[in-house]
Parts: structure tokens; C-alpha cells; sequence
């Protein structure tokens, strides 16, 4: 991983907006519809060559495929791993913020989603291994064939995290959710091997390790919470067992969506477990009402040698543009902390998580990440003043 060395660097979540054209091909895909291969293909290879000219045209530093080809962050992996292929459903998924608000919930309900892929989450109901890596291969050479001509600071692409598969695709055939999560890791190890040899940094997306307390383990203590992330630590970290430290980054989320969001578990109780990860970069929401604050735990946690941290600066779930000098004060509050070669500036989720169904315009969404960028170049100037 690249730090910064010499400026603030810029990079994000992963996801962002698709294309209208893409869009409709995912949606008929994910609805078992007959899709032309050879049209869905192009369209995907299409859109990675134009959202990599347009991060690199936006000001971002570390660029990634836009996840175009996936129908979301998470789910994409139903359709690259075995085990998932009968009729059978996963559990809904209950967040007990919108609990405490039933009204709330109720009223936007469907929002998120209405005009996105509809989600399908089938259930594991058998031996889980990786079968299908064309798909995996077909995403690295179009995002290799999109960096062709460019000259970015570094690159990186995104894949779910053995804890995260088991958030949304329930378990219905392994005996234990410890047997399934270390299922679904020795089988990711393929994937996660596959992008950092194809030369990028791999990104592997953990909710679990946030968003889970106040959905799936909200019944748990803390200290039983703690014990289950520390198990989807260990299992990821088996997966990565084969991958330098140094060309990993683990994203850490509450839930991308705008909500109460009264119950996530503080970054302070989580945060030792989360350094556990066998990545040098910890990229986290830090700059949504119920987190930017969290800046300040690292006057008392110490960030480990080589760590790098890639704080949110600007929110994935609003249409307000923040304003440059705001990203810049974001910045240097925990530059000043943890030392300004050990942050780089990001976003606080993605703008794509599930295709098409952010709340945030796409416009909105490039705005945003130009914002991102000129707040970095105003933190830059005073922190190497």
C-alpha cells in the first residue's frame, strides 16, 4: 500500500455509481431474465474504462473498478462459490435501530432498494468451494485493460469478507457458524490470492465487524460480541494467509444507509479486535453524525506500527456536498493524532453498495468525491506547511 508520504492521498469505499445501461443488464441478470453475455460483457468492460477515467479526472488517488460487474458488494459471491444454488432464502435482516422506530422503518422501507437490483440472498445449503473463476478473471483484465495509458498513485479492488457472506447468505447445511464462516474462508483465499497477484491492493469488506452487533448479534453482550468478531478475525485472516500484510486494506461499516443508527457498537470496543486483521489499512466511517467523533479514540488507542488508517470524510448516504475546508478539518484532526503519513482520506461506504440503489444522485456522488479530493489538497497545504 502506498501512504502518504507527501500529501494527503485520496482513494474510497469501493462501489460507485453504474451506468444506466449496466444497471437495466444487472437488473434482468439478478432476475433470472435472459441476458446476452456478450452485450452484459461489453457494457461492464465499457463502464470499468469510464469510471477509471473518472476517478483519475476527479482527483482520486487510488482507483478501483467501480465494482461494476457485481450486483452488490456481498451477494456477487453466490454466483463465484458453490453451496448456494438451492431454492432456499436467508433470514431476513433486522437492524434493531429501525426496532426502536417502527414508523421510521416502515416509511422507508423499500427506499433504498425501489429503484436498485432486488437483492437475491439464497441460503447455503451445501459444500461451499470456489467454481466459478472466470467471472474473477474477467473482472481483473478489464480493470488492467481500464488502468492501460493511466498513471495512478496506486489501485485496489474490493471482495467480501468470509464474516460478510455470512451477514446476508445464511447458513442452512454447515453444523456450526464457525464451520461455515471457515468454509467460506479457505474458499475466498482464491479470490483474495487472485488480486493481489494480478498486481492490486485487495480490499476485503468486513460489516461484520460493526454492522452485525446491532443486527444478527444484538442480543449478545459485548464481550460475547467480542468473542464472535474475533472469530471472523481468525477465519479471515486464514484466508489470508498467503497475502503480504502490506497489499491489504479492511473495510469496517456500521450499514450504509441513513438511520437512528443508536445502537452501533463504538469504534473503541471493536477497534483492538479490528487491528488483529492481517491488512496494513483500516478503512471505517468517520464522518457521518454517529462516528466523526470517533477521530478522538485515537488520542488513547495507538495505532500499531505500519497501520494506515483511511478514515470516511465525506458521507455515502446524503446528497449534501461537504464543504472542501470541512474534509480538510476531518483530516487533519486525526493527522494530527496518528501522524499525517499514516491517513489517507476516503469515503464512508460506497456509492453503489447495492447497483443502483444509493440514496445519493450519482452526480451528487462524483461531487462529492471532487470535494473529497480538494479537501485533501487543503489538508496537504497545512500539514506540510
Amino acid at each position: 500500500m502506498k501512504r502518504s508520504s507527501e500529501r494527503i492521498l485520496t482513494t474510497h469505499t469501493g462501489s460507485l455509481p453504474r451506468p444506466s445501461d449496466l444497471l437495466a443488464l444487472l437488473r434482468q441478470k439478478e432476475d433470472g431474465q435472459a441476458v446476452d453475455g456478450g452485450a452484459f460483457a461489453a457494457c461492464v468492460r465499457q463502464a470499468v474504462a469510464e469510471t477509471v477515467k473518472r476517478q483519475m479526472a476527479t482527483g482520486i488517488d487510488i482507483v478501483n473498478d467501480g465494482e461494476m460487474s457485481k450486483p452488490s458488494y456481498a451477494t456477487y459471491v453466490k454466483d463465484r462459490l458453490s453451496g448456494f444454488d438451492g431454492s432456499e432464502r436467508s433470514l431476513p435482516i433486522r437492524g434493531a435501530d429501525m426496532q426502536d422506530f417502527p414508523d421510521y422503518a416502515r416509511a422507508s422501507a423499500g427506499g433504498m432498494g425501489a429503484s436498485g437490483v432486488r437483492m437475491k440472498r439464497p441460503a447455503c445449503t451445501g459444500p461451499i468451494s470456489y467454481r466459478e473463476r472466470a467471472a474473477l478473471e474477467v473482472d481483473l483484465t478489464n480493470f488492467k485493460a481500464a488502468l492501460a495509458g493511466t498513471s495512478p498513485a496506486d489501485t485496489f479492488m474490493s471482495a467480501a469478507s468470509p464474516g460478510v457472506v455470512t451477514f446476508f447468505l445464511s447458513n442452512k447445511y454447515y453444523p456450526s457458524h464457525e464451520a461455515y464462516l471457515r468454509a467460506i474462508a479457505e474458499a475466498m483465499r482464491v479470490e483474495y490470492e487472485a488480486i493481489v497477484a494480478a498486481g492490486f491492493v485487495l480490499q476485503v469488506d468486513c460489516p461484520d465487524l460493526a454492522m452485525s452487533r446491532h443486527v444478527h448479534y444484538k442480543d449478545l453482550s459485548l464481550s460475547e460480541f467480542r468473542k464472535t468478531i474475533e472469530l471472523h478475525i481468525e477465519a479471515l485472516n486464514h484466508a489470508l494467509a498467503n497475502v503480504p500484510e502490506d497489499r491489504v486494506r479492511v473495510h469496517l461499516c456500521w450499514g450504509n444507509y441513513e438511520g437512528p443508527h443508536n445502537h452501533d457498537v463504538p469504534l473503541r470496543d471493536i477497534i483492538d479486535i479490528v487491528m488483529k486483521a492481517r491488512a496494513q489499512g483500516i478503512s471505517y466511517e468517520a464522518s457521518n453524525p454517529r462516528h466523526e467523533h470517533e477521530w478522538a479514540v485515537f488520542k488513547e488507542v495507538k495505532l500499531p506500527p505500519g497501520k494506515v488508517l483511511i478514515p470516511g470524510v465525506i458521507d455515502s448516504v446524503t446528497n449534501f456536498v461537504e464543504h472542501p475546508e470541512l474534509v480538510a478539518q476531518r483530516i487533519c484532526n486525526l493527522a494530527n493524532v496518528v501522524g499525517r503519513e499514516n491517513v489517507i482520506a476516503g469515503t464512508d461506504c460506497g456509492f453503489g453498495t447495492i447497483a443502483g440503489s444509493s440514496a445519493v444522485d450519482p452526480a451528487i456522488a462524483w461531487a462529492k468525491l471532487s470535494s473529497m479530493a480538494e479537501g485533501a489538497r487543503l489538508a496537504s497545504r497545512m500539514l506540510w506547511h
